[in-house]
Order: C-alpha cells, then sequence, then structure tokens
C-alpha cells in the first residue's frame, strides 16, 4: 500500500484515483479548487482524500502528474520543494490545440514535456508512461482487442521498477510493458500525441492506444 497523490482532478486523474485507491493504495487527488472536485466526482472511496496541489505534492509518497501538458512544467516547478525526493509519474503530453481542441502540435519539439519536468526538478525522479492511449484505457488495458502497450521513459531503473508495479495494480501484464530507456525517450512517445486527432476525427471517441505489435 503506497500513499500516491494525483495532480489533476479531471478525467484522467479521477480515473486514476478509482483504480488506485481500489488497489489498497492512499489516493490524494490535488486540484486548485479541492472542494470542486469533490463535488465533482461520484463521492470519495474510503481511500480517496482531496487537497490543494501543494499539499498533495508534499504528503504523498509517489505523486503522478495529470495536469494539462501545456501548462503542467510551470505548475509543478513551483513545487520543486515538495516534490524533492520523490518519484513523479508523468502520464500528460504538452501539446498546442487546434481550433477544434484536438492537439495540434507539440510545445517542446526536439525535446518532452518529461525531460523538461526532470531538468526542473533534479531531485526528483521523472518516469514517464501511459501517455499513447486515451484515458480509460490507463485503468482497463485489457478491453481492448489487441493487447496494448505502456512505455516506460526515466533516468532511474528503481523508480522504473516502482511505476511497473503500479501498472500492474492498474492491470497491465508485465510482456505488456516496454521500458524505453532514459527520459530522452519520452520524446518519441511524446510525439506519438500527433496521430490522436486524426485518429479521433476519423473514428469518434473510442478507447485506444498506440502500441508494439510482435
Amino acid at each position: 500500500m503506497t500513499s500516491i497523490g494525483i495532480l489533476g482532478a479531471g478525467r484522467v486523474g479521477t480515473n486514476l484515483a478509482g483504480k488506485l485507491s481500489a488497489a489498497g493504495h492512499h489516493v490524494t487527488l490535488g486540484s486548485r479548487n479541492p472542494e470542486d472536485a469533490a463535488t465533482r466526482t461520484m463521492g470519495p472511496a474510503p481511500r480517496i482524500a482531496f487537497a490543494d496541489q501543494r499539499t498533495t505534492a508534499r504528503t504523498t509518497d509517489i505523486v503522478i502528474n495529470a495536469t494539462p501538458g501545456d501548462s503542467s512544467l510551470e505548475r509543478l516547478t513551483e513545487l520543486r520543494t515538495e516534490l524533492a525526493g520523490k518519484i513523479l509519474i508523468d502520464v500528460s503530453n504538452a501539446a498546442r490545440d487546434a481550433a477544434d481542441g484536438l492537439p495540434d502540435d507539440l510545445c517542446y519539439p526536439g525535446s518532452s514535456l518529461a525531460e523538461k519536468l526532470q531538468a526542473a526538478l533534479p531531485d526528483t525522479r521523472v518516469v514517464k508512461t501511459l501517455n499513447t492511449m486515451l484515458f480509460m484505457v490507463m485503468t482497463a488495458p485489457e478491453t481492448l482487442a489487441t493487447p496494448p502497450t505502456a512505455y516506460l521513459s526515466g533516468d532511474d531503473e528503481n523508480a522504473k521498477e516502482t511505476v511497473t508495479g503500479l501498472l500492474g495494480d492498474l492491470g497491465w501484464h508485465p510482456e505488456r510493458i516496454e521500458n524505453l530507456g532514459d527520459i530522452t525517450t519520452a520524446r518519441a512517445t511524446e510525439a506519438m500525441i500527433l496521430i490522436v486527432p486524426h485518429i479521433l476525427r476519423r473514428h469518434g471517441f473510442k478507447p485506444f492506444a498506440v502500441s508494439l505489435a510482435r
């Protein structure tokens, strides 16, 4: 059982909170308006609490970044002290949106949000994962007809092992988790966001993931 803080109480954050709580972890959902977040959810599970983002980062063991990727760097840099010594799991993509609200271009071409976060938070171990799928697949990979892939990027192997264990709690089998290497490999998976709008415009908002077939 681990104390997990989730920064961002939108669809991604609340979806992860529910599954991790059901797996036995104590979860704190951190948002700028925690009372609002508590009201919008279906009601807190026994292991889900609500707090502001600074408190969430300070009081939990592992932190998940589920804030909008285009503003994550600024938000999390302000939490440098609170995040020191912790694992930060980054599931966001930093993209600029087109007129229809779908991703249109990368915020950090030639780099990645994960790399920027690691540089800004040198005392934090950043691990990138779960950013190559729609949010509902993150916690229910078994629902896709083709087994999806969860990619891992990060400089610290021990941190990636810990994250692999949490992915198992979300339903991911070890053979479907691909360790790509250090944090610079996150630029490859973050670039995959550019395929998302084309798939959504063609097929609608249906669960999918960008997977490795062997």
